[in-house]
């Protein structure tokens, strides 16, 4: 099992579910942590906490990863001491809508697009030239059971999660002769903010998506993405596909009453 000890871990989208699921369960291995997230407020609540439990070290960069600039400013604007990025973990992403295409708000489109896919590349891009440089690095990106199956409503955001599974094999055929791991972790149902995003903070129609089943947790996915980066040197989590036990497929879930 591979030593996270003063490993430097960058995480986007960390401020709730599973990004900051995974910032906890990286400082419990004694990792360093770059949390990046749009809300600041969550992020340095995060950071003390990881601070004081764990005695590690955490940089916080309030920042939208579809803003290329602020990306590109962010990272080359780190101290010195933070330069050196061993694991990447794209996280940041969302879902907008279940409209079909003919009813759907474009704005939705583009906000989907450029965060779960054009977010990824620039984050990804600022970061893998240094992974290059220094022939040691493991890029872990958070895709979706949504990337293999398509469901009715979904379009554009399952759209996004193919384009995200491609781009992380395209990855991994460009990195796998310099040392560097390249990763995707495919959830299926997973109980977070998401469907409360997804519905416009519909509390009622969000509770609806998990009724009468035990999703997946954020800290189910962490664990995962840990099982990823504690590998040894030689070996290379390529694709996993991680679901609840009572969900066989994007639209095949068995619900009781109960749950």
């Amino acid at each position: 099992m591979r030593n996270l000890t003063d490993k430097t871990v960058l995480i986007t989208g960390a401020s709730s579910g599973i990004g900051a699921a995974c910032a906890k369960q990286f400082a419990a291995l004694g990792a360093n942590l770059i949390l990046c997230a749009r809300r600041l407020e969550r992020l340095q609540t995060l950071a003390s906490e990881l601070i004081n439990q764990n005695q590690v070290k955490v940089y916080t960069i309030p920042l939208d990863v579809s803003d290329q600039k602020r990306v590109e400013a962010a990272i080359a604007e780190l101290p010195s001491a933070w330069q050196k990025i061993d694991i990447l973990v794209n996280n940041a992403g969302l879902a907008l809508g279940r409209e079909l295409i003919s009813e759907a708000r474009v704005v939705d489109w583009e906000r989907m697009i450029d965060t779960n896919l054009k977010g990824m590349l620039y984050v990804t891009r600022q970061l893998v030239p240094g992974m290059v440089k220094r022939k040691m690095g493991h890029i872990i990106n958070i895709g979706s059971i949504a990337g293999r199956q398509v469901y009715r409503g979904g379009n554009v955001y399952c759209a996004t999660k193919h384009a995200l599974r491609a781009l992380t094999e395209g990855l991994r055929l460009e990195l796998f002769d310099k040392n560097i791991k390249v990763s995707e972790i495919a959830p299926g149902m997973v109980e977070t903010e998401f469907s409360m995003v997804r519905f416009a903070g519909d509390e009622e129609r969000a509770k609806q998506v998990y009724t009468g089943l035990m999703p997946l947790t954020a800290d189910d996915v962490a664990d995962a993405v840990i099982y990823c980066a504690t590998r040894p040197a030689h070996v290379n989590v390529g694709d996993m596909l991680l679901l609840p036990t009572h969900q066989a497929s994007i639209t095949d879930v068995y619900r009781s009453s109960d749950s």
